[in-house]
């Protein structure tokens, strides 16, 4: 019996927010697919989702195969104080590592707040291509993201973009997982 083709990446487009909401569906079955969340899990997500369209500096891009399916999907924006994250990692990182540590990082930072990529079409480059895009042209100093601890493809493609660790098996309220916060210094360049 012959395997089905690998589904192929067609183009890659930076989405605006009417966009995505139009797409939001169709993102976020992504998501959970890519996440293995369950059901259920799309709908607790989408208000956030929505909601992180309206920060400053959102940017969102998605991969789309042939079939114009959504293949992969980034967005992020500008981090700032008073957002969830910034005062979760903030205060992990300035307890273990200090206030001159936390602030160089947070100072000026871009989070990648979302990457996922559809599992059948992982393992083509799809991922770091959306980062490279993401990124590419933002005005911050850093870009910043979090990730669960463990092996994996996420953590393999951080590592080859040259992320690094800025604090590492930390939980966020809520979630009882140990998680990664990885940075690196923005602009993005091809490791290659």
């Amino acid at each position: 019996m012959t395997a089905a083709p690998e589904p192929r990446v067609a183009r890659f487009a930076e989405l605006s927010g009417d966009e995505l909401r139009s797409r939001l569906r169709d993102a976020l079955t992504l998501y959970v697919t890519a996440m293995n969340y369950p059901k259920g899990t799309a709908e607790q997500r989408a208000p956030m989702w929505l909601a992180h369209m309206l920060r400053i500096g959102w940017r969102c891009v998605a991969a789309f195969d042939t079939d114009d399916r959504m293949a992969g999907i980034a967005y992020g924006y500008q981090g700032a104080p008073g957002q969830w994250w910034h005062e979760q990692v903030k205060r992990g990182v300035t307890e273990r590592h200090g206030l001159d540590v936390a602030e160089r990082w947070m100072d000026d930072y871009f989070e990648l707040t979302e990457l996922h990529v559809r599992p059948d079409t992982q393992g083509q480059g799809i991922g770091g291509e959306l980062v490279r895009r993401l990124v590419a042209g933002t005005p911050n100093a850093h870009v910043l993201l979090s990730t669960p601890e463990g092996p994996s493809r996420a953590w393999n493609l951080y590592r080859k973009l040259s992320f690094t660790d800025v604090l590492r098996d930390y939980q966020f309220a809520g979630d009882p997982r140990p998680f990664g916060v990885l940075g690196r210094a923005l602009p993005l360049t091809d490791p290659n």
